[in-house]
């Protein structure tokens, strides 16, 4: 590869701070709300025009759409407050047991809720390297329209999804091929639905959980699933989509206008989140196939025949990509036989939900979160938090959950706060004194 040189320079320093948390997705945010409510001074930064990630970006409001029942336990703290806020600005559906977020609105909310806790926003801004001194990160530099910065603070957390600062201070990460790695994917909405013939379509062709999972057990086979594939089906018969194509829907939610604004059919294997050219490879064959999609729907699925296409999410939702090498990594074991951690930071249902496999959480069973998976290795006064957790590959179905996202965001925030009040790092903090941090902030821990 052709390389250049750089002159050296003299960089700006944008800011200093406590608590840095880089992305500002639910992890993130969670973060950011947790380490803010313990006393700490927190700077959260993101790299796009509004804060809320997946939920924002990719338009996906099912943040807790596996609480299909009174049994689930869940963890409660920040993500629950996400359902609680939208619910209260009526920007939310109640399916079931759970809130559909109003997406937009979120948008909106996840301001409110940063403004109200003191945190110091910086939006428009990519992390572009990170600042280490004897093996403790020191900060970031940012490139920005304000051009190349720095800033400086006691902890980071990297809430990126990627694990991006956590690559580049040097920390050891795993990542599978790309082959191998789950679909991305480009979401979509439609308007001028005729919601009462649509849903009366759907009935006459149930679906459930197992449809979509290779590995599910009796229970999912039982539970009732958006899942839609015929229309998309006759289209390939039809030849109007290649038959290579792995197009099927999940919509999670509907308005009285007409309009299911969420519509999850774009499914795309073999792309590296962590490489440009692919990134751009997948929003440009995504938004194609969105094409694809709503032609279909208005074609096969009765109610969409005066449907158009509403929106594109403004970016791929992007399932899994870098995962760090933790003090410890969570497994399949710890996962599917609720796992109990003295170091738990919180709960998650046994609730899976990727890599073939789809485990819904009705019987009551959960997990306890070790805050061991939020601590990279080699590298001091680095958290992280959301995706890119330690664990293998069944464990992520479960961590990569939006949810559970803000579960390890909570805790990382509380430890990062906890170890400046006590002036040690978040490897020796007191993980008694994490834990009455977050009892007290209302996340459940076992």
């Amino acid at each position: 590869m052709k390389q250049i040189e750089e002159p050296a320079r003299t960089t700006e320093v944008l800011a200093e701070t406590d608590v840095l948390v880089v992305g500002g997705g639910p992890g993130g945010l969670a973060a950011a709300l947790g380490a803010a409510r313990e006393g700490a001074r927190v700077m959260l930064v993101d790299r796009y025009g509004c804060f809320g990630g997946v939920i924002a970006q990719s338009m996906v409001g099912t943040i807790a759409w596996y609480r299909t029942s009174e049994d689930t336990v869940d963890a409660g703290g920040i993500g629950t407050e996400f359902e609680q806020r939208a619910k209260a600005m009526n920007a939310s559906l109640e399916v079931n047991h759970y809130e559909v977020l109003d997406t937009e609105v979120f948008k909106y909310i996840a301001d409110e809720m940063i403004q109200e806790a003191g945190i110091e926003p910086l939006l428009h801004t990519q992390i572009v390297d990170v600042l280490l001194e004897d093996g403790a990160i020191t900060g970031v530099v940012t490139e920005s329209k304000s051009g190349r910065q720095a800033i400086l603070a006691r902890r980071v957390i990297d809430a990126t999804g990627d694990a991006d600062v956590a690559a580049r201070a040097g920390a050891p990460f795993r990542i599978d091929p790309k082959e191998e790695l789950e679909g991305v994917t480009v979401n979509f909405g439609c308007t001028g639905i005729d919601l009462k013939k649509f849903i009366e379509y759907i009935l006459k062709k149930p679906s459930s959980i197992s449809d979509w999972g290779d590995e599910s057990g009796e229970k999912e086979s039982n539970e009732f699933s958006t899942y839609l594939r015929e229309p998309f089906d006759k289209a390939k018969e039809a030849g109007e989509i290649p038959k290579d194509v792995r197009m099927e829907s999940y919509w999670g939610s509907f308005t009285d206008a007409g309009e299911i604004p969420n519509m999850n059919a774009i499914h795309m294997a073999g792309i590296d989140p962590t490489d440009v050219r692919d990134l751009t490879r997948g929003e440009i064959e995504g938004r194609k196939q969105v094409m694809w999609a709503v032609d279909a729907l208005k074609k096969y699925a009765p109610g969409f025949e005066n449907a158009r296409l509403r929106t594109i999410g403004a970016s791929l939702g992007c399932r899994e990509s870098r995962k760090i090498v933790g003090d410890y990594d969570l497994t399949e074991d710890d996962v599917l036989n609720q796992a109990k951690f003295d170091d738990t930071i919180g709960i998650f249902p046994e609730f899976l939900d990727g890599n073939g496999i789809a485990i819904m959480p009705s019987t009551g069973r959960y997990f306890q979160v070790p805050y061991g998976v939020t601590l990279p290795q080699n590298v001091e006064n680095l958290l992280v938090a959301g995706r890119c957790v330690a664990g293998d590959k069944v464990s992520h179905a479960a961590t990569r959950q939006m949810m559970c996202c803000t579960v390890t965001g909570q805790g990382a925030g509380v430890a990062a706060a906890v170890s400046l009040e006590t002036d040690v790092t978040p490897r020796e903090v007191d993980i008694a004194r994490v834990q009455d941090a977050l009892r007290e902030q209302g996340v459940r821990l076992s």
